[in-house]
C-alpha cells in the first residue's frame, strides 16, 4: 500500500501500524521490552547489532544524532502508536525501516516463523495543527483503556476512576515519563519533548488534560 503523505523536516507525524490480519505482535513482556529499546537503538544513521549489545545500558550506547525526535509513544498487544517529529531528511522512513525490520527480523526468528508481520506499510498522519498535536498525546496514551473497555474510542468511557486506575499500571508506554515516575525503562533516553512544545509545564498539567478526556466523550478512532 503507497501512503500518499510526504515526510519534511520540523513537521510532526501520528506513526501507527499493526499486525498482519490483526495478530498479536506482542505476545510477552519481552516483546514489548525489546520494541522500547529499539525506540532508542533505531533512531540513529548508524547500524545496530542487538545481539551484540543487548547486555549494555542504553545510555552507555554512542549512537550521534537522531533520525527523530519521539514525543510519544505506546504498545498494545496487536498494534503500536509513535508521535514523532522528523529532524533529519528522511529520517522518519529511515527510523521506521529500521524499528519495523529489526522487530520483524526479532520476532519470526523467536517464535519460527516466515512472511510479514505487519499488514501494510506504517501509517502516519500528518500534525499539522496545533489543536491536534496536542490532542495526540491524550489520544496514544489512553490507548491501554481499550484492554477492559474495547469500545471507548466510539462511546463514553464507562469508568473514569477504573481507567486512570488501569493507566497507572500500564507499563508499556510513555506515560509514566509525563507523569515525572518513570519506570527505569530509559523513557528519558527514547524521548525528546525538548522539540515539542511545551503543552504541559508539570505532571499535574499533564494529569488534569488526561482527566479531561477520560471524562470526555467520543474520541476519534484509527
Amino acid at each position: 500500500m503507497q501512503r500518499n503523505l510526504s515526510f519534511s523536516v520540523g513537521e510532526f507525524y501520528h506513526i501507527y501500524n499493526r499486525g498482519v490480519d490483526k495478530r498479536v505482535i506482542f505476545l510477552d513482556s519481552y516483546d514489548k521490552d525489546r520494541f522500547i529499546k529499539l525506540l532508542f537503538m533505531c533512531n540513529s544513521e548508524k547500524p545496530i547489532i542487538y545481539r551484540d549489545i543487548k547486555d549494555i545500558t542504553l545510555g552507555k550506547l554512542d549512537l550521534g544524532d537522531p533520525l527523530v525526535s519521539i514525543g510519544a509513544y505506546c504498545l498494545m498487544d496487536n498494534h503500536f502508536h509513535l508521535l514523532v517529529k522528523e529532524i533529519q531528511e528522511n529520517g522518519l522512513s529511515k527510523f521506521m525501516n529500521k524499528l519495523l525490520t529489526g522487530y520483524a527480523m526479532y520476532f519470526n526468528i523467536k517464535y519460527d516463523r516466515k512472511g510479514a508481520l505487519y499488514e501494510s506499510t506504517f501509517k502516519a498522519k500528518h500534525l499539522n495543527a496545533d489543536e491536534y498535536l496536542k490532542y495526540i498525546f491524550a489520544y496514544v496514551h489512553l490507548n491501554p483503556i481499550g484492554l477492559i473497555d474495547k469500545n471507548w474510542k466510539e462511546n463514553h468511557i464507562t469508568d473514569s476512576q477504573k481507567a486512570k486506575i488501569f493507566l497507572n499500571g500500564y507499563p508499556y508506554s510513555s506515560y509514566f515519563e509525563f507523569l515525572g515516575s518513570g519506570n527505569n525503562r530509559d523513557e528519558r533516553l527514547i524521548l525528546n519533548m525538548a522539540d515539542f512544545p511545551e503543552y504541559f509545564n508539570n505532571k499535574q498539567d499533564f494529569g488534569d488534560f488526561l482527566d479531561d478526556w477520560l471524562n470526555f466523550s467520543p474520541i476519534e478512532p484509527d
